[in-house]
């Protein structure tokens, strides 16, 4: 495990994770979306790659079905004029609006503005975004429950700086019930790997469960862009059995 991603194994039950950064190079700018989950409708799932777009999907129907469809599947990384990432579908949304300012905090308050937390009691899961835009901008988000129910809605620059990154959870890291949202702001990480394959690896060895431990892993994506303006991705995805490059 790279010793730059102890934050995240000290974290048994993280939920969803993003971390936006740079690659130690300072080559590519680098973007990780992460899925951990103990229900069995969460674990039915796999990252995949169709048509400029990295989906959460099902890898079984009939247990996805007996959770909320609405939250499980959706495109967690879109590539167009820049990278849009979250865990829900608001993705879109981000996507719609790369081209929108030059600002990435900017742009997630545009595309945001109309999302809540999850509807998922009593956990009220918090919604997390990023993107990176092509002239080298970064941005994360997390909107979650205050406890009157309203959303409370955060929005942190992100610096791009060679072998370094920003995480950014659901959850704090606690496998308890109700599991406590992912409070304060986004942790450093180190990125030291110069491949995504490599970078992608170290998530999921970095998310491996300690000893008589669950293992929650589901999948681990792994972007490196070395030039956004042109569409240049390498990408690769980890899911429980298969591993593919892009």
């Amino acid at each position: 495990m790279a010793q730059g991603l102890k934050s995240l194994s000290d974290k048994e039950y993280p939920g969803r994770i993003i971390i936006i950064g740079r690659d130690i190079r300072g080559k590519n700018e680098v973007v990780i979306y992460a899925i951990t989950g103990r229900s069995l409708s969460s674990q039915a799932r796999k990252m995949e790659l169709k048509d400029g777009a990295i989906w959460a999907k099902p890898t079984d129907e009939k247990t996805l079905n007996k959770g909320n469809i609405d939250l499980l599947v959706y495109p967690a990384i879109l590539l167009s004029n820049g990278i849009a990432v979250s865990n829900g579908k608001q993705t879109t949304d981000i996507k719609n609006c790369l081209g929108q300012s030059q600002n990435a905090e900017v742009v997630l308050e545009l595309a945001l503005h109309k999302w809540d937390y999850e509807p998922d009691a009593p956990i009220f899961t918090p919604r997390i975004s990023g993107c990176v835009l092509p002239h080298k901008k970064a941005a994360l988000s997390i909107i979650k429950r205050s406890p009157n129910g309203s959303s409370i809605r955060n929005i942190f620059e992100i610096p791009l700086k060679a072998g370094k990154g920003k995480m950014i959870s659901t959850y704090e890291g606690e496998d308890k019930d109700p599991v406590p949202a992912f409070a304060g702001e986004p942790i450093d990480v180190e990125i030291k790997e110069k491949k995504a394959d490599d970078m992608a690896a170290a998530v999921y060895d970095a998310l491996e469960p300690a000893p008589g431990k669950k293992d929650y892993r589901v999948s681990v994506v792994c972007v490196f862009s070395s030039n956004l303006k042109s569409n240049e991705y390498e990408i690769y995805i980890i899911n429980k059995h298969e591993r593919m490059r892009r």
